[in-house]
């Protein structure tokens, strides 16, 4: 019979090292201080998280409501035909073509980024992102056993691009490509065309897969958004990574999509999406009419924003000391305030502040950056709130930094 010792030290066991350091979010990590302070009264105007509060159309309502199969079946790995033909209708109508045989429908634009990320990485491969990026990236390449190599931008440009030799600087023989999110989450910076060029370019000397982000598309306020697929020199490295969620106030129904011409890269998220058998039924024939005929949805939500964007840059004028640029699409802004410790100040705005009863919960920005150190002074911004909470929002903030200031000096 074993010892009590013995049984003890054979029931000691550790999860996995991807278990221990996958990174938790940044966007979500003060959610449970927000929930506590609306229970205690207190109004919370959530700028935190990329969750649009305009209604989702009808059609997607109807569609869900009228589903008339007397069983919800297993969808096809590749999506349902009719989800598929709306993709590829979707795409041909901003200028991108793709066979059907070249999109795998996915639960949302997170999965598509993972079978790209599997697809064409092995285990400890690198991938070039550029930081501040999309926070959860660190959580896909965790998941994918890849690492992350980023290349800094700077606030004072508003995030645009390097030039070409400070990105090679940073690829190894263990890079296998780069991934971007153009217009971006979370700086709202759209990439020209001659930037694009920069990636193609080495992408072209080195043998590297694109992995472009552009589940913002129609989000272009100043110029439009350039698909990678619109490069033809590298139609089998290009893979565009794409989403409903955004554009046509989905979240929740997680529909997103993968795309490329090179058909090993299909095949390989074809047999990743075999493994987990198939994507929400009713979610997909929900969301398919909306892909078929995207304008009719997405203009008026893209002017609202439009003018959410333009209050958010008046508000920031009025408060002292921070750092800002005028984001050229997407619904988020990386703001540097007058602050040495960002994560303390977040904190302490949900737990702890209030103006008249009210306060603002902010996303810390260091959680968007894979250099130790970065963004510490930063918050990303999203605006996802009416004007008028916007308006209310911005006072708030510039409220807090004044109380801050006063409590723990600068």
């Amino acid at each position: 019979m074993p010892t009590t010792e013995e049984t003890e030290v054979a029931l000691s066991i550790d999860i996995s090292r991807r278990g221990r350091e996958i990174q938790g979010s940044p966007i979500r990590k003060l959610a449970a201080v927000a929930e506590a302070r609306k229970r205690q009264g207190v109004t919370v105007y959530h700028l935190n998280i990329g969750q649009p509060d305009l209604p989702t159309p009808p059609a997607v309502l109807d569609a869900i409501h009228h589903f008339d199969h007397t069983t919800i079946a297993y969808a096809p790995s590749n999506g349902l035909a009719p989800a598929v033909t709306a993709w590829k209708k979707y795409f041909t109508h901003h200028g991108v073509s793709f066979a059907e045989n070249e999109i795998i429908v996915t639960a949302g634009g997170s999965e598509a980024i993972i079978f790209a990320l599997c697809a064409v990485c092995d285990t400890d491969d690198e991938v070039i992102v550029f930081e501040p990026f999309y926070t959860n990236y660190n959580g896909f390449a965790t998941i994918a056993n890849v690492r992350l190599r980023a290349v800094p931008l700077s606030i004072s440009n508003g995030f645009h691009l390097p030039p070409e030799e400070e990105i090679e600087r940073h690829i190894t023989a263990r890079t296998r490509a780069i991934l971007f999110c153009n217009p971006s989450n979370p700086t709202g910076t759209i990439y020209t065309r001659e930037e694009l060029q920069r990636l193609v370019n080495l992408s072209r000397k080195h043998g590297l897969f694109l992995l472009s982000d552009e589940v913002y598309r129609e989000f272009a306020y100043d110029a439009p958004a350039i698909s990678i697929a619109d490069f033809p020199e590298i139609r089998d490295r290009a893979i565009v990574l794409d989403s409903c969620s955004k554009r046509f106030n989905v979240c929740g129904a997680r529909i997103g999509a993968l795309a490329s011409h090179n058909a090993d890269v299909v095949s390989a998220a074809l047999k990743f999406g075999m493994a987990r058998l198939s994507v929400a039924t009713v979610d997909q024939l929900a969301v398919a009419p909306l892909l078929s005929d995207p304008e009719t949805y997405t203009r008026p939500i893209v002017e609202e924003f439009r003018r959410r964007r333009d209050v958010v840059i008046d508000g920031l004028r009025s408060i002292p000391g921070v750092t800002y640029y005028k984001p050229e699409g997407a619904f988020y802004i990386v703001v540097g305030l007058p602050v040495k410790d960002a994560e303390h100040f977040s904190r302490w705005l949900i737990e702890e502040f209030t103006l008249e009863n009210e306060t603002v919960l902010v996303a810390p920005a260091p959680g968007f950056y894979a250099t130790p150190g970065k963004g510490t002074n930063e918050v990303r911004l999203a605006f996802m709130l009416n004007e008028a909470h916007l308006h209310r929002s911005l006072r708030i903030l510039k409220a807090a930094l004044e109380a801050y200031h006063a409590k723990f000096g600068s």
